[in-house]
This record gives structure tokens, C-alpha cells and sequence, in this order.
């Protein structure tokens, strides 16, 4: 078991996540948190995305739990499909709020090279948040990916896309959803101890 406190890796979606979005607040917040940058964020090459997440982790000095949203859940399900086992076992958790169903019927352009969606576990503890009015994914879509990458599910009501548009800028109560990710990762730990 790893005893080194985790890197906190933000993963923001289509566009990245501005200023007043909750992941930036998180950012400040978080002690060691970084951002995955990507070098598009308005024309997304899934390859890109996946490549710039798996350097992000090999540079990290330890372990790290990935807090991920909308295309960036869906760039965290590209990544597990191909990750070595040896950087894959460095991410103890992800906490994927609402995931961006990039298989949907009118989904923009830029998203669709993201599809088809990994349906294969992504092999660590995992957090999915998903909303009953997300334009992005509907909830029985997140329950349906969160079912196929072995996660855990939370479904919001009427969240919206759970960003700063939906009003969720500094998303204080999102933290219990992270202590609850923690919690899924220490009873892991424990199991494989």
C-alpha cells in the first residue's frame, strides 16, 4: 500500500475549465493540484488528450487521483483502456462528474473523435456524478458508463452540466463527493493489503 499523500490531477472538458468553473476553485484549494493542460482545448483530438494525461501521470513523484469533467471523463476511460499497468496502478481514484456522452445523437463535431466509449473497468477506485438535466449525458447514460467502468454512481437532481453555466462555480458540497471517492480508495487499499 502507498503511504505518499496523492497529487490531485484536474481534467477539464471541451473548451477547459475557466476561471469561476469549480475545478479552478478546486485547483487553488487543493494542496498539489495541478491542471492536465492540453494543447487544443476548442478542437480535441482524443490521442492528443490521452497522451498529455499519461505524461501528466509519469511526471507525478507518486500516486494521483484524477478529478475529471465532462470530455476529460471520457479522456480518463481512453487512457485506462491503454495505460501500462504499471502508470495505470499510480492513479489510486477519479472522481468523473458528469461524463460527456460523446456517442449521443448531436454531439458537436469536436467531441466525436472521442467515440466509441471505453466499456471496460478502468481498474481504480472510481466516483461517476451525473444529473438528472445534463444536455451532455442523461442519467441513465452515466449510471449505464459508471456500471460498465466498475464505478460508483451519484445522479444530481437537476444539476445541468454541473459547471459554471449550471452555477456550479466554487461547489463546496462537491468536496463530500471527493471524501467519499477517498473512502472508496482506502477500503481498495485495504482489500489489497
Amino acid at each position: 500500500m502507498t503511504t505518499a499523500s496523492p497529487r490531485y490531477l484536474i481534467l477539464p472538458g471541451w473548451q477547459g475549465s475557466g476561471r469561476y468553473h469549480w475545478q479552478s476553485h478546486w485547483q487553488r484549494l487543493l494542496p498539489g493540484a495541478q491542471r492536465v493542460e492540453q494543447a487544443d482545448w476548442h478542437l480535441p483530438r482524443r490521442a492528443d488528450w490521452v497522451n498529455a494525461l499519461d505524461r501528466c501521470i509519469a511526471a507525478q513523484p507518486g500516486p494521483v487521483i484524477l478529478i475529471a469533467h465532462s470530455l476529460g471523463c471520457i479522456t480518463v476511460a481512453h487512457w485506462a483502456a491503454q495505460a501500462t499497468p504499471a502508470l495505470r496502478a499510480r492513479v489510486q481514484g477519479a472522481l468523473l462528474v458528469a461524463p460527456a456522452d460523446v456517442e449521443r445523437d448531436g454531439c458537436p463535431a469536436p467531441l466525436q473523435n472521442f467515440a466509441p466509449i471505453p466499456r471496460q473497468p478502468l481498474g481504480f477506485a472510481s466516483l461517476v456524478i451525473g444529473s438528472t438535466n445534463d444536455r451532455a449525458a442523461s442519467a441513465g447514460r452515466a449510471l449505464t458508463l459508471a456500471d460498465s467502468w466498475a464505478s460508483q454512481a451519484i445522479i444530481l437532481e437537476q444539476a445541468g452540466h454541473i459547471n459554471t453555466e449550471a452555477g456550479y462555480t466554487r461547489w463546496e458540497e462537491g468536496f463530500a463527493y471527493l471524501y467519499q471517492l477517498q473512502n472508496l480508495i482506502e477500503k481498495q487499499q485495504r482489500r489489497w493489503a
